[in-house]
């Protein structure tokens, strides 16, 4: 080896001893293709390659660094590197080829005396049991055999996990304060720093999944934030998108849904070629975002890449069929999803059935859902399962003609959902309220209710529910609907549309056409997130969406305009695409926003050119933006009476 090639070497080795692990990628590599690497250092790449999220890169060091190991005859070694690798394809959702590396392992330690690797390996056949099979006392058995080994010989990790897989698989039994507690008690270890990074991450996953299933998002929110701060210490890309899903579904709970929709998307791009399965939950909670948000066409496509992935997309698309007025095809959905048996499982499904069923009539399959979700709530208890059971006997009592007991549980519902801090099923309690109050003759209660679900609909931007509101509360006289605001707001409008798109559909034909709009909507609409835009309106290949500030909108059209110039520079097309950014007050309704400066804005969008962006100039003054503007000019434009001083950004600065 060089000397060139030792100091990369033990450069490499320095930097991942302080978890440097870009900086010890590239060293490792360097070293490496100068002279090929031990088997100890091939881990090493192996781990930074992982920790960067190069999963490829890692199973290909790994796989060599198995062949060195069994060369020299060290079949421990080799063991814990078949298990490394085992867990790497179960990740990238090759589980034959997996299972066939923990039979190597298996083989390779059948006959060693008793030690630690054999410990790692009860611990990899409990996780299989639990999560691939959902086989609770074998996994119960292998965990309690782990640990036992663990401690044996003093290995805090292996006693950690294991401790923590024993909780897991308890809670999914429903000895939830048993289990609870050896959870807590390996998360201790993480947090204290008892415990590598790897080991670290994984208990953090491990307990936030425990939390959620649980229906304990408080806790699991905490958790959450934790295990992302850590990660952003360590410079961590393959467990940050882990963690991203999890923040995902923390933030749709807690109303920051265009903040959810940018965590998940971010998921999707770091995770699709590191880890599917949480890949695929990521593109779940996109589907319900943009679901709630009123983009059935969007959610479906998310729900479709989930399911692609591996995840049922239910109850996600069931209720997106019924809100279709599907309703048997709901009910198809949801009843193939409920072939699923694990009780917290369930849990997650039975609400949407009970809507579902109600919807089709069956009053008879409601009640049996529901009378199985409070069984589990009793089982398992948490404030959310026990929302989601009033919330069921609730809809039912209301069906039924009880609407004593339909308006007390939804007001016993609306007090947990209200603690759980979920705004979202807070307000459509307040929904079913009104509608026990209407039934019970309390008009005056059913209004309060629907203003105030209204104004929360309003608030989350989910405008399907939003209009649902109104509508009833239209049905209720003038005077009502008069009394509910109509809320103003400061924002920046943007518009975009494809510049001769018909030019365009003709010369390329109706397939492809279609393949490039999907491109361009789905390359757009991550644009619009990760500046905290919201989507309006989606027309044909034009957006309308509202930003909260100019500099946020500017940044945005800035960049899509680069991202379409990279693209053509790189494939030789992208389509040409014209942006106007207009800030102005609106009012907002139950079809967004509305008002003058909405119809400025599309007419200053009109006034541009393929590949430009056009601005007010009035909507930058004042703004701190990072791209230079040509000079005002004063343009007349259709339907404007006044003329508007406009300017061109430069985004190729």
């Amino acid at each position: 080896m060089s000397h060139d090639a030792a100091d990369a070497l033990e450069a490499g080795r320095e930097a991942l001893r302080h978890f440097a692990w870009r900086d010890a990628y590239e060293l490792l590599e360097s070293a490496d293709a100068a002279a090929p690497l031990s088997p100890d250092d091939l881990e090493g790449i192996a781990a930074a390659a992982w920790w960067t999220g190069r999963l490829e890169a890692c199973i290909s060091a790994r796989e060599r660094a198995f062949a060195g190991y069994m060369a020299t005859g060290s079949r421990r070694a080799a063991a814990m590197v078949a298990m490394a690798v085992a867990k790497d394809y179960y990740a990238k959702g090759a589980s034959s080829i997996g299972t066939a590396w923990v039979a190597r392992a298996e083989r390779l330690l059948a006959e060693e005396p008793e030690c630690t690797e054999h410990g790692y390996l009860e611990r990899l056949l409990s996780v299989i049991a639990f999560e691939g099979r959902g086989d609770f006392d074998a996994a119960l058995l292998h965990a309690r055999r782990a640990l036992e080994i663990g401690t044996k010989f003093g290995d805090r990790e292996l006693q950690a996990v294991a401790l923590q897989d024993q909780g897991r698989v308890l809670v999914a039994k429903g000895e939830v304060v048993e289990g609870m507690a050896m959870i807590d008690e390996a998360t201790v270890a993480a947090v204290s720093g008892e415990l590598s990074p790897y080991y670290t991450g994984v208990v953090y996953c491990n307990t936030i999944t425990a939390c959620k299933e649980l229906a304990d998002y408080r806790r699991a929110g905490d958790w959450t934030d934790a295990a992302t701060r850590w990660c952003e210490r360590q410079a961590i890309a393959g467990f940050p998108g882990m963690c991203r899903v999890y923040r995902a579904s923390i933030m749709l709970l807690r109303g920051a849904w265009p903040e959810a929709e940018l965590e998940a998307r971010r998921a999707c791009d770091e995770l699709r070629e590191f880890n599917l399965s949480y890949a695929a939950e990521a593109f779940y909670e996109l589907g319900e975002v943009r679901m709630r948000r009123g983009d059935p066409v969007a959610a479906q496509e998310a729900f479709k890449q989930a399911h692609e992935l591996g995840r049922d997309p239910q109850p996600g698309l069931a209720l997106l069929r019924l809100a279709e007025g599907k309703t048997e095809g709901a009910r198809a959905c949801i009843d193939q999803a409920l072939e699923e048996v694990r009780p917290l499982h369930r849990a997650r499904l039975l609400p949407a059935q009970v809507e579902i069923a109600l919807a089709a009539g069956d009053i008879e399959t409601a009640g049996a859902a529901a009378d199985e979700l409070e069984t589990i709530r009793k089982t398992y208890g948490s404030d959310a399962l026990e929302a989601a059971a009033c919330s069921a006997r609730s809809r039912i009592a209301l069906e039924e003609g009880n609407w004593q007991l339909a308006s007390r549980n939804a007001r016993q519902a609306l007090r947990l959902w209200q603690e759980v801090g979920a705004p979202f099923e807070l307000a459509q309690m307040r929904m079913l309220l009104a509608s026990a109050y209407l039934a019970e003759g309390n008009t005056d209660g059913a209004t309060l209710e629907l203003h105030a679900a209204a104004s929360s609909f309003e608030r989350l931007g989910a405008i399907p529910d939003m209009r649902r509101a109104r509508t009833q509360l239209e049905s209720l006289g003038a005077a009502d609907v008069a009394g509910l605001p109509q809320a103003r707001y400061s924002r920046t409008f943007m518009f975009t549309d494809i510049v001769r798109s018909t030019e365009l559909i003709e010369a390329i034909g109706d397939d492809a056409w279609s393949d490039l709009l999907a491109w361009h909507d789905n390359t757009l609409r991550s644009l619009f997130a990760a500046h905290a835009g919201e989507e309006i309106h989606h027309a044909g290949d034009g957006f309308f969406v509202a930003f909260k500030d100019p500099s946020a909108a500017v940044d945005c059209a800035v960049t899509v305009q680069r991202i379409l110039h990279d693209h053509r520079r790189a494939h030789g097309f992208a389509p040409a695409v014209r942006i106007g950014v207009h800030a102005a007050g609106a009012t907002r309704d139950s079809s967004g926003y509305q008002g003058k400066g909405v119809h400025e804005a599309a007419r200053i969008a009109a006034h541009a050119e393929g590949g430009e962006i056009v601005a007010s100039a009035t909507s930058l003054a004042g703004a701190t933006l990072r791209f230079p503007a040509s000079p005002a000019r004063p343009v007349e434009l259709r339907s404007i009476s006044e003329p508007i001083e406009l300017v061109a950004i430069d985004w190729r600065a």
